[in-house]
């Protein structure tokens, strides 16, 4: 048995929250984007995007067999592994099959442009071989939002990515940050936010706040006008539209995160009139108790 854990982080290192229980297994380095200006995630001088050696990473797999570990679930950080090629993606599945046979499902954050050169065909062998889910934080469907906050997408890139993936049988989170828009931008970003996620049907649709850790004059330069934050009740607004727009069929919905104002659980859209009635509810309340509202914190 090793004394130590057979895998070595730069850190910090960053997961889905789904992904409490799994194996992280750090490919890559950083974030090969890296511009979002909302995004202080891999901002450190040690965070600096690149692959990881090849090496080093097979190594660490093979250590982790030889510990005695039998994860059910490896996630492949860090911000964007499927940037790799395919024979390394397939390299690297490889091992973790031969190695760790417990494992049922490999998951990664994925950028949509990191689909553009990979065929459907590319995807289902990346299937066949355990990788069964990518979190992709869309952000916003709207293109004057994505473009403000340097997002390197658009609407259209980030629905063909999406649909791409189903099209392999790869399922997808999708995240949408509330209040990306600021005041002057809510209503747009919740609609064409809504339309992106009705077009692409994810597995899974999961909903942050707008958050400012370091850097908040970054995000408010990016508008190049007056960006106003929104409050708890002006969030919910947001939300009502936002979800009273969605016109999903089985969609697995969580506004869970720390940084969320109003925690709303259920399956869109079968749960989407409860949902709605509750956020209603919440506006109600903070519009007469204006205190009880919170500010948007650091996590």
């Amino acid at each position: 048995m090793f004394k130590h854990f057979p895998v070595e982080y730069i850190e910090p290192v960053f997961r889905p929250p789904s992904e409490a229980g799994s194996l992280i297994l750090q490919v890559t380095n950083g974030c090969s984007w890296n511009r979002c200006t909302y995004c202080d995630m891999y901002t450190d001088a040690q965070k600096k995007f690149r692959p990881r050696a090849e090496a080093e990473v097979m190594a660490e797999i093979q250590r982790c067999g030889e510990s005695g570990l039998e994860p059910r679930r490896v996630f492949l950080a860090d911000g964007d592994a499927l940037v790799l090629s395919m024979r390394r993606l397939k390299t690297i599945l490889n091992a973790i099959k031969t190695s760790l046979p417990s494992v049922s499902r490999v998951s990664s954050y994925c950028l949509p442009r990191n689909l553009k050169n990979k065929s459907v065909e590319d995807l289902q062998e990346l299937v066949a071989m355990g990788l069964q889910l990518i979190y992709v934080g869309a952000e916003s469907g709207d293109d004057e939002v994505l473009g403000y906050i340097d997002k390197g997408e658009t609407f259209d890139t980030t629905a063909e990515a999406l649909i791409k993936a189903h099209q392999a049988g790869i399922k997808s989170s999708v995240m949408v940050i509330n209040g990306i828009g600021g005041r002057a931008y809510s209503e747009q970003h919740a609609l064409a936010s809504a339309r992106l996620v009705n077009l692409v049907q994810p597995h899974y649709l999961a909903t942050l706040v707008l958050t400012f850790h370091r850097d908040k004059q970054k995000v408010i330069d990016g508008y190049q006008l007056n960006f106003v934050e929104l409050n708890t009740m002006e969030l919910c607004h947001e939300m009502d539209v936002f979800i009273g727009a969605t016109e999903l069929e089985k969609t697995i919905f969580r506004s869970d995160h720390i940084s969320n104002h109003l925690i709303l659980k259920g399956v869109l859209g079968k749960d989407k009139e409860t949902m709605l009635g509750q956020i209603r509810q919440a506006t109600e309340y903070f519009s007469q108790h204006p205190e009880q509202q919170r500010p948007n914190y650091g996590f």
